[in-house]
Protein backbone atom coordinates (compact mmCIF):
# COMPACT_ATOMS: atom_id res chain seq x y z
CA UNK A 1 0.00 0.00 0.00
CA UNK A 2 1.12 3.58 -0.59
CA UNK A 3 0.07 4.91 2.79
CA UNK A 4 2.75 7.62 2.84
CA UNK A 5 1.98 8.73 -0.70
CA UNK A 6 1.04 12.45 -0.59
CA UNK A 7 -1.92 11.83 -2.87
CA UNK A 8 -3.34 9.33 -0.40
CA UNK A 9 -2.68 11.82 2.38
CA UNK A 10 -4.88 14.19 0.39
CA UNK A 11 -7.66 11.59 0.62
CA UNK A 12 -7.31 11.69 4.40
CA UNK A 13 -7.32 15.48 4.40
CA UNK A 14 -10.44 15.56 2.25
CA UNK A 15 -12.04 12.96 4.51
CA UNK A 16 -11.46 15.19 7.54
CA UNK A 17 -13.10 18.09 5.70
CA UNK A 18 -16.07 15.92 4.69
CA UNK A 19 -16.58 14.81 8.27
CA UNK A 20 -16.42 18.42 9.45
CA UNK A 21 -18.93 19.43 6.77
CA UNK A 22 -21.46 16.78 7.75
CA UNK A 23 -20.78 13.81 5.48
CA UNK A 24 -19.43 10.95 7.61
CA UNK A 25 -20.17 8.42 4.87
CA UNK A 26 -18.00 10.23 2.32
CA UNK A 27 -15.32 10.65 4.98
CA UNK A 28 -15.28 6.92 5.74
CA UNK A 29 -15.17 6.04 2.04
CA UNK A 30 -12.18 8.33 1.44
CA UNK A 31 -10.35 7.08 4.54
CA UNK A 32 -10.88 3.50 3.42
CA UNK A 33 -9.60 4.30 -0.07
CA UNK A 34 -6.50 5.92 1.44
CA UNK A 35 -5.84 2.67 3.30
CA UNK A 36 -6.59 0.25 0.47
CA UNK A 37 -5.72 1.77 -2.92
CA UNK A 38 -2.62 0.29 -4.50
CA UNK A 39 -0.98 -0.21 -7.89
CA UNK A 40 -2.88 -3.39 -8.74
CA UNK A 41 -5.66 -1.33 -10.37
CA UNK A 42 -5.61 1.41 -13.00
CA UNK A 43 -7.55 3.60 -10.55
CA UNK A 44 -4.95 3.08 -7.84
CA UNK A 45 -2.03 3.70 -10.20
CA UNK A 46 -3.59 6.92 -11.50
CA UNK A 47 -4.09 8.23 -7.97
CA UNK A 48 -0.72 7.17 -6.60
CA UNK A 49 1.02 8.72 -9.60
CA UNK A 50 -1.06 11.92 -9.80
CA UNK A 51 1.21 14.79 -10.85
CA UNK A 52 -1.00 17.72 -9.94
CA UNK A 53 -2.07 19.14 -6.59
CA UNK A 54 -4.51 16.49 -5.35
CA UNK A 55 -6.64 18.68 -3.07
CA UNK A 56 -6.71 21.66 -5.41
CA UNK A 57 -7.54 19.26 -8.26
CA UNK A 58 -10.30 17.68 -6.11
CA UNK A 59 -8.80 14.26 -6.83
CA UNK A 60 -10.51 12.48 -3.91
CA UNK A 61 -13.89 13.93 -4.87
CA UNK A 62 -13.50 12.74 -8.46
CA UNK A 63 -13.37 9.14 -7.26
CA UNK A 64 -16.07 9.77 -4.65
CA UNK A 65 -18.38 10.88 -7.44
CA UNK A 66 -17.76 7.71 -9.42
CA UNK A 67 -18.48 5.53 -6.43
CA UNK A 68 -21.68 7.41 -5.60
CA UNK A 69 -22.86 7.03 -9.20
CA UNK A 70 -22.18 3.32 -9.03
CA UNK A 71 -24.03 3.05 -5.72
CA UNK A 72 -27.03 4.93 -7.11
CA UNK A 73 -27.13 2.60 -10.12
CA UNK A 74 -27.66 -0.47 -7.92
CA UNK A 75 -25.25 -2.56 -9.99
CA UNK A 76 -23.23 -3.57 -6.94
CA UNK A 77 -25.65 -4.62 -4.22
CA UNK A 78 -23.19 -4.43 -1.34
CA UNK A 79 -22.04 -0.92 -2.28
CA UNK A 80 -25.61 0.30 -2.74
CA UNK A 81 -26.65 -1.14 0.61
CA UNK A 82 -23.69 0.50 2.34
CA UNK A 83 -24.50 3.89 0.79
CA UNK A 84 -28.10 3.50 1.97
CA UNK A 85 -26.96 3.00 5.54
CA UNK A 86 -27.66 -0.75 5.62
CA UNK A 87 -24.27 -1.83 6.89
CA UNK A 88 -21.39 -3.74 5.39
CA UNK A 89 -17.67 -3.35 5.96
CA UNK A 90 -16.17 -0.69 3.63
CA UNK A 91 -12.76 -2.38 3.98
CA UNK A 92 -14.24 -5.38 2.17
CA UNK A 93 -16.67 -3.60 -0.14
CA UNK A 94 -14.50 -0.82 -1.59
CA UNK A 95 -11.42 -2.84 -2.67
CA UNK A 96 -13.76 -5.30 -4.41
CA UNK A 97 -15.65 -2.47 -6.16
CA UNK A 98 -12.45 -0.74 -7.31
CA UNK A 99 -11.20 -4.00 -8.82
CA UNK A 100 -14.56 -4.95 -10.37
CA UNK A 101 -15.30 -1.53 -11.90
CA UNK A 102 -11.72 -0.35 -12.35
CA UNK A 103 -11.93 1.04 -15.88
CA UNK A 104 -15.17 2.88 -15.15
CA UNK A 105 -13.89 4.43 -11.92
CA UNK A 106 -10.56 5.41 -13.47
CA UNK A 107 -12.56 7.36 -16.06
CA UNK A 108 -14.00 9.57 -13.31
CA UNK A 109 -10.49 10.81 -12.56
CA UNK A 110 -10.24 12.50 -15.96
CA UNK A 111 -12.33 15.57 -15.06
CA UNK A 112 -12.96 17.61 -11.91
CA UNK A 113 -16.27 17.49 -10.05
CA UNK A 114 -19.06 19.67 -11.36
CA UNK A 115 -21.28 19.85 -8.33
CA UNK A 116 -23.14 22.98 -9.48
CA UNK A 117 -24.06 23.32 -5.80
CA UNK A 118 -27.44 25.04 -5.67
CA UNK A 119 -27.16 26.31 -2.09
CA UNK A 120 -24.27 28.55 -3.17
CA UNK A 121 -26.95 30.57 -4.94
CA UNK A 122 -27.90 32.02 -1.53
CA UNK A 123 -24.55 33.82 -1.30
CA UNK A 124 -24.67 34.79 -4.97
CA UNK A 125 -28.20 36.14 -4.65
CA UNK A 126 -27.25 38.14 -1.55
CA UNK A 127 -24.29 39.66 -3.38
CA UNK A 128 -26.39 40.51 -6.42
CA UNK A 129 -28.97 42.12 -4.10
CA UNK A 130 -26.25 44.46 -2.83
CA UNK A 131 -25.41 45.38 -6.42
CA UNK A 132 -29.10 45.79 -7.31
CA UNK A 133 -29.57 48.16 -4.39
CA UNK A 134 -26.63 50.22 -5.63
CA UNK A 135 -27.62 50.44 -9.29
CA UNK A 136 -31.43 49.95 -9.35
CA UNK A 137 -31.37 48.46 -12.85
CA UNK A 138 -32.09 45.06 -14.44
CA UNK A 139 -29.20 42.64 -14.87
CA UNK A 140 -27.43 40.73 -17.61
CA UNK A 141 -25.92 37.70 -15.86
CA UNK A 142 -22.73 36.03 -17.15
CA UNK A 143 -21.47 32.93 -15.31
CA UNK A 144 -17.99 31.45 -15.68
CA UNK A 145 -17.67 27.72 -15.02
CA UNK A 146 -21.44 27.39 -15.16
CA UNK A 147 -21.50 23.57 -15.34
CA UNK A 148 -25.18 22.74 -15.91
CA UNK A 149 -26.20 26.37 -15.46
CA UNK A 150 -28.43 25.61 -12.47
CA UNK A 151 -27.41 28.80 -10.70
CA UNK A 152 -28.16 30.89 -13.78
CA UNK A 153 -31.75 30.24 -12.70
CA UNK A 154 -31.10 31.63 -9.22
CA UNK A 155 -33.95 34.15 -9.49
CA UNK A 156 -36.35 31.20 -9.89
CA UNK A 157 -35.48 29.92 -6.40
CA UNK A 158 -36.78 31.14 -3.04
CA UNK A 159 -34.46 32.44 -0.29
CA UNK A 160 -34.55 33.02 3.42
CA UNK A 161 -31.40 35.00 4.21
CA UNK A 162 -31.49 36.04 7.84
CA UNK A 163 -34.52 38.35 8.03
CA UNK A 164 -34.59 38.90 4.26
CA UNK A 165 -36.87 37.02 1.87
CA UNK A 166 -35.91 37.04 -1.80
CA UNK A 167 -36.80 35.21 -5.00
CA UNK A 168 -40.12 33.51 -5.53
CA UNK A 169 -42.22 30.56 -4.42
CA UNK A 170 -40.27 27.62 -5.78
CA UNK A 171 -39.55 23.92 -5.45
CA UNK A 172 -36.06 25.12 -4.47
CA UNK A 173 -36.03 27.14 -1.27
CA UNK A 174 -32.59 28.00 0.06
CA UNK A 175 -32.11 28.85 3.73
CA UNK A 176 -28.50 28.80 4.89
CA UNK A 177 -27.51 29.19 8.51
CA UNK A 178 -27.11 32.96 8.66
CA UNK A 179 -24.83 35.04 10.89
CA UNK A 180 -24.70 38.83 10.92
CA UNK A 181 -26.98 41.49 9.48
CA UNK A 182 -29.38 40.55 6.69
CA UNK A 183 -28.71 41.51 3.05
CA UNK A 184 -30.89 44.12 1.35
CA UNK A 185 -34.40 43.00 0.38
CA UNK A 186 -34.06 44.07 -3.25
CA UNK A 187 -35.80 42.10 -6.00
CA UNK A 188 -33.48 41.11 -8.82
CA UNK A 189 -34.65 41.45 -12.41
CA UNK A 190 -32.60 39.42 -14.89
CA UNK A 191 -33.19 40.33 -18.54
CA UNK A 192 -30.43 38.15 -20.05
CA UNK A 193 -28.33 35.26 -18.80
CA UNK A 194 -25.61 33.04 -20.25
CA UNK A 195 -22.72 30.93 -19.08
CA UNK A 196 -19.64 29.08 -20.25
CA UNK A 197 -18.01 25.82 -19.22
CA UNK A 198 -15.25 23.72 -20.70
CA UNK A 199 -17.52 20.69 -20.30
CA UNK A 200 -21.10 21.93 -19.98
CA UNK A 201 -23.71 19.56 -18.60
CA UNK A 202 -27.06 19.18 -20.36
CA UNK A 203 -29.42 17.97 -17.64
CA UNK A 204 -32.12 17.19 -20.19
CA UNK A 205 -30.15 13.95 -20.69
CA UNK A 206 -31.03 11.68 -17.72
CA UNK A 207 -27.62 9.97 -17.74
CA UNK A 208 -25.82 13.31 -17.64
CA UNK A 209 -28.10 14.60 -14.89
CA UNK A 210 -27.34 11.47 -12.91
CA UNK A 211 -23.60 12.17 -13.18
CA UNK A 212 -24.15 15.66 -11.80
CA UNK A 213 -26.14 14.32 -8.85
CA UNK A 214 -23.38 11.78 -8.13
CA UNK A 215 -21.01 14.55 -7.09
CA UNK A 216 -23.33 15.45 -4.21
CA UNK A 217 -22.38 13.68 -1.00
CA UNK A 218 -24.76 10.74 -0.62
CA UNK A 219 -25.63 11.08 3.06
CA UNK A 220 -26.78 14.70 2.64
CA UNK A 221 -30.31 14.01 1.48
CA UNK A 222 -31.35 17.68 1.50
CA UNK A 223 -28.62 18.52 -1.02
CA UNK A 224 -29.61 15.62 -3.24
CA UNK A 225 -33.28 16.68 -3.16
CA UNK A 226 -32.35 20.30 -3.85
CA UNK A 227 -30.27 19.54 -6.93
CA UNK A 228 -32.96 17.19 -8.25
CA UNK A 229 -35.51 20.02 -7.95
CA UNK A 230 -33.12 22.52 -9.56
CA UNK A 231 -32.60 20.11 -12.47
CA UNK A 232 -36.37 20.07 -13.06
CA UNK A 233 -36.38 23.89 -13.11
CA UNK A 234 -33.48 23.85 -15.59
CA UNK A 235 -35.41 21.45 -17.82
CA UNK A 236 -38.35 23.87 -17.81
CA UNK A 237 -36.11 26.93 -18.26
CA UNK A 238 -32.95 25.69 -20.05
CA UNK A 239 -30.02 28.02 -19.32
CA UNK A 240 -27.69 28.99 -22.13
CA UNK A 241 -24.32 27.41 -21.32
CA UNK A 242 -21.78 27.44 -24.13
CA UNK A 243 -18.86 25.05 -24.43
CA UNK A 244 -15.60 26.93 -24.49
CA UNK A 245 -12.61 28.47 -22.80
CA UNK A 246 -13.65 30.93 -20.10
CA UNK A 247 -10.96 33.41 -21.10
CA UNK A 248 -12.01 33.48 -24.76
CA UNK A 249 -15.68 33.62 -23.84
CA UNK A 250 -15.56 36.46 -21.34
CA UNK A 251 -13.33 38.57 -23.58
CA UNK A 252 -15.88 38.18 -26.38
CA UNK A 253 -18.89 38.79 -24.12
CA UNK A 254 -17.44 41.91 -22.53
CA UNK A 255 -16.65 43.28 -26.00
CA UNK A 256 -20.33 43.09 -26.98
CA UNK A 257 -22.41 46.29 -26.72
CA UNK A 258 -24.00 46.69 -23.29
CA UNK A 259 -27.54 48.10 -23.33
CA UNK A 260 -28.02 51.38 -21.52
CA UNK A 261 -29.72 50.93 -18.17
CA UNK A 262 -28.62 47.30 -17.73
CA UNK A 263 -26.05 46.06 -15.22
CA UNK A 264 -23.61 43.54 -16.68
CA UNK A 265 -22.70 41.06 -13.91
CA UNK A 266 -19.96 38.43 -14.12
CA UNK A 267 -20.14 35.71 -11.45
CA UNK A 268 -18.44 32.42 -10.62
CA UNK A 269 -18.31 29.98 -7.72
CA UNK A 270 -15.54 27.49 -6.84
CA UNK A 271 -14.16 27.89 -10.35
CA UNK A 272 -11.03 30.00 -10.11
CA UNK A 273 -8.83 27.30 -8.54
CA UNK A 274 -9.21 25.03 -11.57
CA UNK A 275 -7.81 27.61 -14.00
CA UNK A 276 -4.19 27.82 -15.13
CA UNK A 277 -2.55 31.09 -14.04
CA UNK A 278 -2.47 32.42 -17.60
CA UNK A 279 -6.25 32.07 -17.91
CA UNK A 280 -6.79 33.70 -14.52
CA UNK A 281 -4.73 36.65 -15.72
CA UNK A 282 -6.68 36.92 -18.99
CA UNK A 283 -10.03 36.94 -17.21
CA UNK A 284 -8.89 39.42 -14.56
CA UNK A 285 -7.49 41.72 -17.25
CA UNK A 286 -10.64 41.51 -19.39
CA UNK A 287 -12.99 42.26 -16.50
CA UNK A 288 -10.92 45.15 -15.17
CA UNK A 289 -10.63 46.64 -18.67
CA UNK A 290 -14.42 46.44 -19.01
CA UNK A 291 -14.70 48.02 -15.58
CA UNK A 292 -12.58 50.94 -16.73
CA UNK A 293 -15.11 51.51 -19.55
CA UNK A 294 -18.14 51.24 -17.27
CA UNK A 295 -20.43 54.23 -16.77
CA UNK A 296 -23.32 54.95 -14.36
CA UNK A 297 -25.70 53.98 -17.20
CA UNK A 298 -23.73 50.81 -18.02
CA UNK A 299 -22.31 49.47 -14.75
CA UNK A 300 -20.22 46.33 -14.32
CA UNK A 301 -20.32 43.86 -11.41
CA UNK A 302 -17.86 41.05 -10.63
CA UNK A 303 -19.11 38.64 -7.98
CA UNK A 304 -16.97 35.70 -6.87
CA UNK A 305 -17.49 32.84 -4.41
CA UNK A 306 -14.01 31.39 -4.12
CA UNK A 307 -11.59 30.03 -1.49
CA UNK A 308 -10.68 32.70 1.02
CA UNK A 309 -8.61 31.96 4.16
CA UNK A 310 -8.38 28.28 3.15
CA UNK A 311 -9.85 25.73 0.73
CA UNK A 312 -12.72 25.05 3.13
CA UNK A 313 -13.91 28.66 3.59
CA UNK A 314 -15.26 30.64 0.66
CA UNK A 315 -15.03 34.42 0.40
CA UNK A 316 -17.93 36.21 -1.32
CA UNK A 317 -16.32 39.21 -2.97
CA UNK A 318 -18.10 41.99 -4.85
CA UNK A 319 -16.42 44.46 -7.21
CA UNK A 320 -18.39 47.37 -8.67
CA UNK A 321 -17.64 49.73 -11.54
CA UNK A 322 -17.49 52.61 -12.24
CA UNK A 323 -15.10 53.17 -9.39
CA UNK A 324 -13.70 49.68 -8.84
CA UNK A 325 -14.96 49.37 -5.25
CA UNK A 326 -14.13 45.92 -3.82
CA UNK A 327 -15.83 44.44 -0.74
CA UNK A 328 -15.61 41.06 0.93
CA UNK A 329 -19.29 40.60 1.72
CA UNK A 330 -19.21 37.26 3.52
CA UNK A 331 -17.32 34.14 4.51
CA UNK A 332 -19.22 31.02 3.56
CA UNK A 333 -19.35 27.27 3.92
CA UNK A 334 -18.14 25.73 0.63
CA UNK A 335 -21.62 24.36 -0.12
CA UNK A 336 -23.38 27.52 1.07
CA UNK A 337 -24.72 25.81 4.21
CA UNK A 338 -23.72 28.75 6.40
CA UNK A 339 -22.94 32.39 5.68
CA UNK A 340 -21.18 34.90 7.92
CA UNK A 341 -22.36 38.19 6.46
CA UNK A 342 -20.16 41.26 6.67
CA UNK A 343 -22.05 43.41 4.18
Amino acid sequence: MGGDNPNLQAFRGQAAACRKMGSPLTATVLETLADTLDETTATGRAILGWQGEPLKDALPLRLAGGLHALARSGRDEALTAHYRGKGGDPNDILPHVVREYDTELAGWLQSPPQTNEVKRSAALMAGLAVAAERFAMPFELLELGASAGLNLNLDRFGYILGETRLGQASAVTVQPEWHGASPPAVMLQIVARAGVDRNPIDVRDPAIAERLIAYVWPDQADRVARIEAAIEIARAHPPEVEQGDAGDWIEARLAMPQPKGVVRAVMHSVFWQYLPPATQTRIDTAIRAAGARATPQRPLVWLSFEPGPNLWTMALTLRLWPGGEETELALCHPHGASIEWKG
